[in-house]
């Protein structure tokens, strides 16, 4: 750990929450406003472009804010990241090396950079410790998004390590709730099947097509949940290593399937398109770390997706049906 004092914060510190407007970082202001902090500074994209250099460090010099958190990302799900692969290595490798660096050179002392638990090698052991980072080859669907979350994991080591900084890194795994995003071309495996199922219902079809063998395990995390555990481990002072941020129970797509239907209330049957890839066999994190911190999740997998099925009506439909 730094020698070097940790900032005081409190409602009078000044928090820049860089993609504020994602599902991730507008849970970070939910959280953070909830907790009194009323100095947030949350630039949408036409406000801050993350991908202008210049742009980013005139900002953060300007704003000099106590405390950053890096939850923008270019995102997506695996069809999305086995298309776009350019994009996805590109954008993500500029978003944070010009949020870390002009932190730096603004004097920012403490940043959290929010990862993804596709860092992890394809074939690790299960649950996934912090540890088996670098340790084996990673899943190809969505390689090039991973390195460059890995990459930003080691800008905040090598800063740390350099110049005594406190940056540190967290790495949820599949999130979802509200202000997800339910594009069916670019969306996560749970809001697909939240959108695709409330449509089979509305067309009263009797079947729901889900990709893959529905055999892979996932585990989800309520996206409020993960913005809880990171004004935790922020009013913590945390500063050590690399966290990883779950439930640490997970579930099979079929059974994540069945959940989903029985929310929404649509009574067909699942058929599975094999020809679609599967991805990782199984993602589940070890929580050790975080829990012996004093940190848990609290959202039920099932009552996260209700209030996530809520939020695509309002969203999209304007009432749930």
């Amino acid at each position: 750990m730094s020698s070097q004092a940790i900032p005081v914060l409190g409602p009078s510190s000044k928090i820049l929450v860089a993609g504020a407007r994602g599902m991730v970082g507008s849970a970070l202001v939910r959280r953070l406003k909830a907790a009194g902090y009323d100095r947030l500074l949350a630039p949408s994209r036409a406000e801050l472009d993350l991908l202008d250099q210049r742009a980013v460090f005139d900002y953060l010099a300007r704003e000099r804010p106590d405390y950053v958190f890096i939850a923008a990302a270019k995102v997506g799900g695996i069809l999305a990241n086995n298309t776009y692969r350019a994009d996805f290595i590109y954008q993500n490798l500029v978003i944070e090396a010009n949020l870390v660096h002009g932190a730096h050179l603004a004097g920012v002392q403490r940043l959290m950079f929010l990862g993804s638990s596709c860092i992890y090698p394809r074939d690790c052991p299960q649950p996934i410790k912090e540890e088996y980072l670098l340790s084996g080859p990673l899943e190809q669907t969505n390689e090039p998004y991973a390195i460059a979350k890995i990459a930003g994991i080691k800008l905040c080591e090598s800063y740390n390590l350099q110049y005594g900084r406190q940056y540190v890194s967290v790495m949820p795994t599949n999130l979802y709730g509200p202000n997800d995003n339910y594009d069916l071309n670019h969306s996560h495996v749970l809001p697909a099947l939240i959108r695709k199922t409330h449509e089979a219902k509305q067309r009263g079809d009797r079947r729901l097509v889900v990709w893959g063998s529905g055999q892979p395990r996932r585990e989800f995390l309520y996206v409020d949940d993960l913005a809880d555990a990171c004004v935790f481990l922020m009013e913590r002072g945390y500063d050590g290593p690399l966290v990883n941020v779950g439930t640490g129970q997970d579930v099979t797509i079929r059974e994540l399937a069945e959940t989903v239907m029985r929310v929404v209330g649509f009574d067909g049957v699942i058929e599975f398109d094999a020809s679609k890839p599967d991805g990782t066999p199984r993602k589940l994190l070890d929580v050790s770390r975080l829990h012996a911190l004093g940190w848990h999740a609290r959202t039920p997998l099932e009552e996260g997706i209700r209030l996530s099925w809520q939020d695509f009506c309002a969203r999209h439909e304007g009432e749930v049906r």
